[in-house]
């Protein structure tokens, strides 16, 4: 690994900060807006990064742009309909990673357009913070338990599929683990298309500022 590699590395972690406590968070807070307050009372409702870090899942982010953190245990009991208001739950981390990588594709925009960093590597974390973001919420988006979007289904799916969820939930745990450490390729086959996809429409976007 050369030494521009390294340097790459370490400047995505304060993006990997960011994007994990923003992620974690946003899981927090709409639970919290059904009703349950056990993430408040875990004290995960929050932007300060210590509660949220899992280590094998931060290492992964840092070294593939694509990994986990934390969970934030909630208690669907809570919620007036539990299977929509845990598919909303999970659904929110990956949103709020999505506007975060817009707000970063518009300091990128206009650092680049009036020149308001001199600072490479400034600017190269700026970057890096963007594509964590998009990553984590691409890779979160995967229909794989325990990821967020095996859980967005539950707002569509029967019943029937909530079961089969939470029976088979540490198998694909194991897999997804497998695959980010040891075949990180196959989960690239799918992830860069379609963050070649969202990017191109977050640039659409931010093209419309002025």
């Amino acid at each position: 690994m050369s030494l521009p590699d390294v340097i790459t590395m370490l400047l995505r972690i304060p993006g990997l900060l960011f994007a994990i406590s923003v992620h974690e968070s946003a899981h927090g807070l709409v639970a919290y807006m059904q009703g349950d307050d056990l993430p408040k009372r875990q004290g995960r409702i929050t932007l300060n990064p210590v509660p949220h870090i899992d280590l094998f899942g931060a290492i992964a982010l840092i070294l593939f742009k694509f990994g986990w953190a934390k969970p934030v245990v909630t208690d669907p009991t809570k919620y007036k309909n539990p299977k929509v208001g845990m598919g909303l739950t999970a659904l929110a981390g990956p949103v709020a990673n999505i506007f975060s990588a817009i707000i970063f594709a518009v300091v990128l925009k206009y650092i680049y357009k009036y020149n308001l960093i001199a600072n490479k590597y400034l600017y190269i974390m700026i970057q890096e913070a963007y594509l964590i973001n998009l990553y984590l919420a691409i890779f979160n988006l995967l229909p794989i338990p325990p990821l967020d979007g095996s859980k967005v289904l539950f707002i569509f799916a029967p019943n029937k599929y909530v079961e089969f969820y939470y029976k088979y939930e540490i198998v694909g745990q194991i897999i997804l683990i497998a695959c980010i450490f040891f075949a990180p390729f196959l989960l690239s086959f799918f992830l860069e298309p379609t963050a070649f996809v969202v990017s191109n429409f977050i640039n659409f976007i931010v093209n419309l500022l002025p």
